[in-house]
């Protein structure tokens, strides 16, 4: 699954927590041709990588600014935490803004209420809460015509 039409995809993209949504995300990341970083603290979270995924994957703690300097994060131009905690997320997502200076950063989000706080770090967040919310009451608004 092509999730990239275009070849807009960064060029040198680090992505923390391979679980459904980073491994996906990192598949298509690196089937559209993009250098792609996955990282995780369990080696195994790595099967969810499709075979023919053509990045590289780094095994530790993505809070760890030596774990993400091996995964390469001095020349990234992206850095993606989407680990299945918001306060590993916006750690993370820190380290990447205010220590290392990543142009792009994105963080998954559960709690929408924290939405502030990484607004004031100019970190983009994506929060399956509202996306399903808002996708529920659009197909509810659809079913009400």
């Amino acid at each position: 699954m092509n999730l990239f039409v275009k070849a807009d995809h960064p060029a040198y993209a680090i992505i923390v927590g391979c679980g459904r949504l980073g491994a996906t995300l990192a598949d298509a990341l690196s089937e559209a041709g993009g250098d792609v970083v996955i990282l995780d603290r369990n080696k195994a979270a790595f099967r969810r990588l499709s075979p023919s995924f053509g990045g590289l994957t780094v095994e530790g703690d993505g809070t760890s600014p030596d774990i993400l300097r091996e995964a390469g994060i001095e020349r990234a131009d992206t850095v993606v935490a989407v680990t299945n905690s918001d306060n590993v997320n916006i750690m993370i997502a820190q380290l990447a803004r205010e220590y290392f200076h990543v142009r792009r950063v994105i963080s998954r989000l559960f709690d929408p209420k924290r939405e502030c706080v990484y607004q004031e770090f100019g970190i983009d967040t994506v929060c399956p809460v509202l996306l399903s919310a808002r996708e529920i009451s659009r197909l509810l608004n659809m079913e009400a015509k």
